[in-house]
């Protein structure tokens, strides 16, 4: 699986115990084989282990050599365990487990995921193994979303990823903002799991929208990105409007080759969200606080909001707006005009460059 999201291919990670239970306890096993091998083998044998608490769990492991050994335990208890096994033909085994919301001796229910080094805990995989494996998508990730994002501006085109988490209003606001700008020149590509929903709403502006559905991912990937441009970009496509995947986790760890990520967040939600989404707040370059008309009728602290969002990121950008009032519509708008004209500055820039080179030779 994708260790960022989950959502991914599952590749050669192995594979995974998952267990609900209480705390843990040890058992030592003795095995008297002459084979010494460590903790990463070839050939698959199998630990079973049946308790008088009513379950059974088993534990499988690879060896260089294939046999099997089955140990039965009576516990009058009802609790459950993790086993390190200890055998003297020199290997030993420890199985990391995934836990239920009790996953600690003492500890209060809560799901520890996410914990290790890679960000995300999977039983039977070692943290350095996720790190490699979540290290190596986003490596792929990059490389084709730098190469969108160079064909992009290779045309003029600025690309926004607008990100959020679902019911903020994303589409809401994007179909008032294509009427005002005018369909000339924009296009969207419309990530969902399912339907094309959005899509046929953004099309009744008179843009052309494509429907990107992820299924069971939970995000847009760059790669998704790259074959969905040649079939959305009309004659003089200058605005491109990637609508993500409503999600305030893992879209924030993909680049798609966008010009920048607007994190759209409305107060009919949470103002402590910044704080629970750090990422994504930190990889937007603006916020859009939406749905300020029904701030009165809400328990929603603006204020304390955008503190909030200038705490996780010092420079990202704060807009207020409605638009089913209008307010702060007129101020997005400038902001996509400074974020085009920026952009042309620098092909310019580029283009002058390479004339100076050219000039040298």
């Amino acid at each position: 699986m994708c260790t960022v999201c989950g959502c991914a291919e599952t590749g050669d990670q192995g594979h995974a115990h998952h267990h609900e239970h209480a705390h843990s306890h040890e058992h030592e096993h003795d095995h008297s084989h002459a084979h010494p091998h460590d903790h990463e083998h070839t050939h698959p044998h199998h630990h079973g282990h049946s308790h008088s608490h009513g379950h059974v769990h088993a534990h499988a492991h690879a060896h260089a050599h294939s046999h099997d050994h089955d140990h039965d335990h009576d516990h009058d208890h009802d609790h459950a365990h993790s086993h390190s096994h200890y055998h003297d033909h020199a290997h030993s085994h420890s199985h990391a487990q995934v836990h239920g919301p009790a996953g600690r001796a003492g500890a209060e229910p809560s799901l520890d995921c996410g914990a290790g080094p890679a960000g995300v805990e999977v039983a039977g995989v070692s943290q350095r193994r996720l790190v490699e494996i979540e290290t190596n998508i986003l490596a792929r990730n990059d490389a084709i979303a730098e190469g969108n994002r160079q064909r992009l501006e290779a045309d003029g085109v600025l690309a926004l990823n607008l990100v959020s988490s679902p019911g903020s209003g994303k589409t809401t606001l994007l179909v008032d903002t294509i009427r005002r700008l005018g369909a000339e020149g924009v296009a969207v590509i419309e990530g969902d799991q399912q339907t094309a929903n959005d899509a046929r709403r953004i099309r009744e502006t008179g843009v052309p929208a494509l429907q990107v559905n992820t299924g069971k991912g939970c995000h847009l990937d760059a790669s998704m990105v790259e074959r969905a441009l040649p079939q959305v970009s009309p004659p003089g496509l200058g605005l491109l409007f990637i609508e993500n995947v409503g999600n305030l986790v893992c879209p924030a760890g993909f680049d798609l080759g966008e010009d920048a990520k607007v994190v759209i967040l409305s107060v009919t939600e949470g103002e402590d969200k910044p704080l629970k989404y750090p990422h994504m707040f930190a990889a937007a370059s603006l916020m859009l606080l939406s749905k300020v008309d029904l701030a009165p009728h809400v328990d929603f602290d603006m204020d304390a909001c955008e503190a909030y969002a200038r705490r996780i990121n010092p420079e990202l950008e704060i807009l207020r707006l409605s638009a089913t009032s209008g307010e702060g519509m007129d101020a997005w708008l400038e902001w996509i005009d400074a974020r085009r004209e920026a952009l042309r500055q620098r092909a310019l820039a580029r283009a002058r460059q390479h004339l100076a080179m050219l000039e040298q030779r």
